[in-house]
């Protein structure tokens, strides 16, 4: 079958290649309509018990997470300048396209009670956009007297002020996002350079557009660094220009294909997605280098271009074939998944891999049949004096001592499993940025003064219309306020409850002690007064405090809403934290009475991070039958299956080792390595015993000739592609992402062990096998997947 394929793509080449350029124009024109994705992609599956709980308080309460926060600390706050600078800052960011609200210290409302009309009138505190150094003084005064913004807005033992900035989620969902941040972004820094004072900036909408944005600077600058750096390896390599353009060309057309596959699958560039494009570069060049090692080493046995030619797509084609399905079965399982996002990453990459095998398979014979043929100097390579020096340690390593390899992989898998057992899944909202980075120092900032930014919604379920406002109701939500708010990782809650506490200290004339919970008998002087009354000069403070009150209750007042920030614990802890809740939470809401549901981003966050791991784990045994499979096909022997995977898990069990020993975590990110590094290293596995059975007929079924030649053979390709995924790979390590670098560094980590123990372990385990190995050779049973006109000599 090879042979025939070779005769065709050599028959047809320039139609073929004809055909593969215009494929590649059209798909140019796809790719250039690429999308970087600004909406929140959902990482777990929409049937998901805590996925509906989230939808349906969105429903009722409309979204969570749309408030931008920006802090400051300073003693001299409620100085004149100060203070003045700071509500124009105030008045700017409320200017900002999308910016719909804010609440800090010069937006602050006051309720006052009005004897003669009985009603609660809201007005602002700071009224006006200039105040004298005794008004700040005399309301500032007043303002530490309200209870309600104790926490919330400042933090008196610290003396760090807040402003929450509300967004338009439209907006922060849309390209627009990255101007509104930057705006925001622009106007903190220069209040922050005027009076020397560091400006905090956090919240979700703040962090997802700053990773968007890092995520496209670096698509750019990794595509360049992998091009540049593959291009250079292959010319120190091969020594010819030819070559490095050639190879460069084809993962060329490879990223335009993968760019314009996001396009026409209507997906966009994402975190994970916008890795492809260089992982096609790293996968595409071992093609490049498979097929023109095998090439010039044919070439100069006998100086037959054409020959030549015919036996690289003959014998390498289904090499190159297996070890691109190998590789795409890797990334391809990640399809499987119910994620949304590990989907999108799957399909893409899967697809890609396939077709970067495609593209070289048609472009590289039809340019070489064109090129002239190879100078003495574009094969010097396959004699280099060092690599041949390695390759000559490594068969005395498998020829003379073979147990010590046996006894050193044994050490190592000890090693690595003990290794295993300190491993911890665990992940972070921001754990993929460096802890030096300034959008993670400004969240452990607001950690610290104001207990976090991500938010957990508590929906409270009394089971029957108006049931929130029922005194007996207020009094448990505010023993939960309590419960909640003694947690060092909770922010005090807002809720009804701190509105109605906040009308009682107004109708008690502002008297701090009376911000609590009204009984019975305040209950039927004040309730006049919780219809509140506007004022010409209120600026729409009354509106404002009516809705902030009534958006903690949906319209029929059966749900109240508990809205918490909270600090980023990390998905193993949150689940603990709101286990504990639970009992205390039980026997403040009784269960035949109220129904009460932990919500919000950061619950589904928690819960997606749980969801990656498990899919991914199961995409790894997927991944491992799915490769299995395919190596049975290729080899149709048990033993050899055998053989071909012990060399390729005891990478992986190193992989894991180290990451235990060195406390790296397990998380989604690198988690990912695994079944990538899996599918990509079994490569070699597929390089090497390919190349062993077809030299074994020509050694007259002499296994230990066999594998000599074979270590030598394809020894120096294999560490030449090594090499090029190790630097591909690392490149990744330098990402600003840590889950990026750490996909980067423990991939190529895998890969090394993996080059290793299939040009130590392999060889040494075919030794061992010998006489099973030879018996069935000899029955010419070992393997029946090539077609037989594949061992026929090619004439001239």
């Amino acid at each position: 079958m090879w042979q025939r394929l070779a005769g065709l793509v050599l028959k047809y080449r320039l139609t073929l290649l004809l055909l593969l350029l215009a494929s590649t124009g059209v798909m140019a024109y796809f790719a250039s309509k690429v999308q970087m994705s600004y909406e929140y992609v959902s990482t777990i599956p929409h049937d998901n018990p805590k996925y509906l709980a989230f939808q349906q308080f969105q429903k009722k309460f409309g979204t969570d997470g749309n408030v931008l926060m920006l802090a400051v600390q300073t003693d001299k706050f409620f100085q004149a300048d100060f203070f003045n600078d700071y509500v124009k800052l105030n008045r700017d960011m409320k200017n900002v396209f999308a910016v719909e609200n804010i609440m800090s210290v010069p937006m602050a409302i006051n309720l006052i009670k009005n004897d003669s009309s009985q009603k609660l009138e809201a007005s602002l505190l700071f009224k006006g956009d200039h105040f004298d150094q005794t008004s700040i003084d005399s309301i500032s005064g007043v303002f530490k007297t309200l209870p309600f913004y104790k926490g919330l807005l400042y933090n008196p033992d610290t003396h760090a002020y807040l402003m929450a900035i509300y967004v338009n989620k439209d907006v922060f969902n849309s390209p627009k996002r990255t101007k509104v941040v930057e705006e925001v972004t622009k106007l903190a820094k220069a209040f922050e350079e005027k009076h020397y004072t560091e400006v905090y900036l956090s919240g979700l909408p703040l962090i997802r557009t700053v990773m968007a944005v890092k995520v496209a600077d670096e698509l750019k600058l990794f595509l360049k660094i992998s091009f540049l750096l593959t291009a250079l390896i292959l010319f120190l390599f091969f020594r010819s220009i030819g070559a490095v353009l050639m190879s460069m060309v084809v993962v060329a057309i490879g990223v335009i294909w993968s760019v314009a596959t996001i396009v026409l699958m209507g997906y966009k560039i994402t975190l994970l997605t916008g890795l492809i494009p260089s992982l096609i570069v790293v996968i595409g060049i071992p093609n490049c280098v498979y097929f023109l090692s095998k090439y010039h080493t044919e070439y100069a046995k006998h100086g037959n271009k054409t020959r030549a030619l015919m036996r690289m797509i003959q014998r390498m084609g289904i090499v190159t074939l297996f070890t691109n399905i190998t590789a795409a079965i890797g990334f391809g399982v990640f399809c499987f998944t119910n994620s949304a996002i590990l989907k999108e990453f799957g399909v893409v990459a899967g697809l890609n891999i396939m077709f970067i095998f495609l593209i070289s398979f048609i472009f590289l014979p039809a340019v070489l049949s064109y090129l002239p043929e190879p100078k003495t100097k574009h094969t010097n390579y396959l004699e280099n004096r060092f690599f041949g020096k390695v390759l000559d340690f490594l068969t005395t390593l498998v020829f003379k001592y073979r147990p010590w390899i046996y006894i050193v992989s044994g050490a190592l898998v000890l090693l690595s499993i003990a290794g295993m057992g300190r491993l911890q899944s665990v992940g972070y909202m921001l754990d993929d940025l460096p802890h030096t980075d300034k959008l993670y120092m400004d969240l452990k900032f607001l950690e610290k003064n104001f207990k976090g930014v991500m938010p957990l919604e508590i929906a409270v379920d009394t089971k029957k219309k108006n049931g929130v406002i029922n005194l007996q109701t207020l009094n448990k939500l505010d023993e939960l306020t309590k419960l909640i708010s003694s947690q060092p990782d909770f922010a005090r809650p807002l809720s009804v409850v701190e509105g109605i506490k906040f009308a009682k200290q107004a109708y008690y004339n502002g008297d701090s002690s009376n911000y609590a919970v009204p009984n019975q008998f305040d209950l039927s002087f004040l309730a006049p007064y919780l219809r509140m009354k506007g004022s010409a000069n209120a600026n729409g403070a009354t509106s404002t405090f009516s809705k902030l009150v009534s958006s903690f209750m949906d319209s029929t007042r059966q749900v109240a809403r508990l809205s918490v920030n909270m600090k980023d614990v990390g998905s193993q802890k949150l689940p603990l934290l709101l286990d504990s809740l639970e009992p205390k939470v039980k026997e403040i809401f009784d269960t035949a009475h109220y129904k009460v549901t932990f919500t919000g981003t950061s619950v589904i966050f928690q819960e997606g991070t749980r969801f990656i791991i498990n899919g991914l784990t199961e995409s790894i045994l997927l991944a491992f039958v799915l490769i299995m499979l395919c190596m049975l096909y290729l080899f149709r022997s048990w033993r050899m299956l055998l053989i071909s995977l012990i060399p390729n898990i005891i990478p992986l069990l190193v992989t894991a080792g180290i990451m235990g020993w060195a406390g790296v975590p397990l998380k989604p990110s690198t988690v990912l390595v695994f079944s990538v590094a899996l599918g990509i290293a079994i490569d070699v596995t597929i390089r090497f015993l390919v190349n062993f059975k077809q030299e074994l007929s020509r050694h007259d079924f002499d296994i230990s000739a066999t594998v000599k030649q074979t270590i030598h053979e394809t020894g120096l390709s294999i560490i030449y592609t090594s090499m090029i995924l190790f630097a591909g790979f690392m490149i990744f390590s330098f990402s600003g992402f840590g889950g990026t670098k750490a996909l980067g560094w423990l991939t190529s980590l895998t890969l090394v062990v993996a080059m290793i123990t299939n040009l130590t372990i392999l060889p040494a385990l075919l030794l061992w096998m010998e006489k099973a190995l030879l018996k069935k050779a000899r029955k010419k049973e070992l393997w029946k997947v090539l077609d037989e006109e594949e061992d026929v000599e090619i004439k001239d």
